[in-house]
């Protein structure tokens, strides 16, 4: 542990940003999930509203920092990919 003020109020702010990064990255996981069972289900009003949710936390998480905005590009695209070509 550190010794010097300044040191240990880093850690802890770090500690906090850390658990907040990792709210935003099992959110979009969790999403993620909830897309492929509307998905599954057939539900398009569901899946409108899922993917269109899901999109906006991984918009979220990249401007946070919370992920790289090359995973955020990929994870759109996978989820695009689930649901389909949309007409």
């Amino acid at each position: 542990m550190a010794n010097i003020k300044q040191q240990k109020k880093r850690v802890r702010t770090t500690a906090r940003e850390r658990l907040e990064n990792l709210r935003y990255r099992s959110t979009v996981k969790t999403l993620t999930r909830r897309l492929a069972a509307a998905v599954e289900e057939g539900d398009a009003p569901k899946i409108a509203t899922e993917h269109r949710r899901l999109q906006q936390w991984i918009d979220r998480a990249a401007a946070r920092g919370a992920i790289h905005r090359n995973l955020a590009a990929r994870k759109k695209a996978q989820a695009a990919r689930l649901v389909g070509p949309r007409s």
